[in-house]
Order: C-alpha cells, then sequence, then structure tokens
C-alpha cells in the first residue's frame, strides 16, 4: 500500500520548521525542500557550477550565496525563474529519491513552502498549513539574521496570503498558541492520515 502523502507548507515566519520537526519525532518521515536545496546549493553541490554560470557572482567555497542569490533575483522575476528552472527539476528528483526510499511507511510528509504558488497540490494527497497571526509572523521574521522590513514585504509578495492558503488546506496547525499545543494539532492529523488513536 502506498503512504499518504501529506504536503505541509506555510508563509514565511509561521513556525513551519518547529511542525516539521514535531512529526519527525513522531516517527513519520519528512521531506524538507529547503534543506535539499541548501544541500544542492551547499559546498560540492550539484548545483554550483550551473548557478555561477548563470548568475555569476554568487557562488564561493561555500557553494552558493544564498543572500547575494536572493538580492539579486527576489528583485527581477526572470531571473527568478531562471533559477527555479535549475532548482525545481533537481528538488523533484530528490523528492522521488525520498519517497522510493520510505515507500513502506503509512504517512509520509513533504515541507514545500510554496506549495500552493508553483501548483505542487496536485502531488500530495492531504495539505497542512502552518499559520499563526500577522504580528507574530512579522516578529518571528524581522528576528532572522540579515532580514530586513523591505526584505520581508518582498518575500510577502511571492506568497500567497495565509487565510487563502488555510482555505485551501486540509488541516491548519496554528502555531501561535503553547508548543503543546501545536503538538496536539500535529498528533491529531496523523492519528487521522494513519487511522490510530490520538490518545
Amino acid at each position: 500500500m502506498k503512504p499518504v502523502i501529506l504536503g505541509l507548507t506555510g508563509s514565511i515566519g509561521m513556525g513551519k520548521s518547529t511542525v516539521a520537526r514535531m512529526f519527525v519525532e513522531a516517527g513519520v518521515p519528512v521531506f524538507d525542500a529547503d534543506a535539499a536545496v541548501h544541500r544542492l546549493q551547499g559546498p560540492e553541490g550539484a548545483l554550483v557550477d550551473e548557478i555561477e554560470t548563470a548568475f555569476p557572482g554568487t557562488t564561493d567555497d561555500k557553494g552558493v550565496n544564498r543572500s547575494t542569490l536572493a538580492e539579486r533575483v527576489l528583485a527581477e522575476p526572470e531571473d527568478l525563474q531562471r533559477l527555479e528552472a535549475l532548482v525545481h527539476p533537481a528538488v523533484a528528483r530528490e523528492r522521488e529519491a525520498f519517497m522510493a526510499e520510505h515507500r513502506q511507511a503509512p504517512l509520509v510528509v513533504v515541507d514545500i513552502p510554496l506549495l500552493f504558488e508553483k501548483g505542487l497540490e496536485s502531488g500530495v494527497d492531504k495539505v497542512a498549513v502552518v499559520s499563526a497571526d500577522e504580528e507574530m509572523q512579522r516578529l518571528r521574521t524581522l528576528a532572522r539574521p540579515g532580514m530586513t522590513p523591505e526584505k520581508f514585504l518582498r518575500i510577502l509578495s511571492h506568497q500567497l496570503p495565509d487565510a487563502e492558503k488555510r482555505k485551501r488546506a486540509d488541516f491548519v496547525v496554528p502555531t501561535d498558541g503553547s508548543l503543546d499545543e501545536t503538538r496536539a494539532s500535529v498528533d491529531r492529523i496523523i492519528a487521522c492520515l494513519t487511522g490510530g488513536s490520538d490518545s
């Protein structure tokens, strides 16, 4: 029997990494698209040479300088599309390998930040959106190193509004309460999708 594939998504600063970690702690295999991108763009990463060719001066001995690359492509839609044309197929190959490795699991999670924006929801069985109120999202995001209010707004402009994501999701995981409350939401989702008890 094939595993149920749960797409995990949420806008920047919503606490998605924390929720993904809770699934891992509960024994659910999680494919992290961002982590795959980091591997592909890190030292010896498979995409480093291609990215340097397409965007000269954005790599060094540590691989791709993500801040420099982000500054280059976020302001230019055509450059962003060129970058995505390199990155997305490579990430899809990593995801296929992950799915093959975990084909016996009852449930797998694919953590994809731009799941709705890139029309990837058709590749999953259910979708869980991680959500918090706007002020908490803003405070969390601006606490990140190198983040500015302008950069935050620019990133948000590339993301579907949180309210729209919640509307389109099968499950919503709130992260503006306690960690225990968030973990209880995760446990309920796992129980629902695997037919287990959430006690």
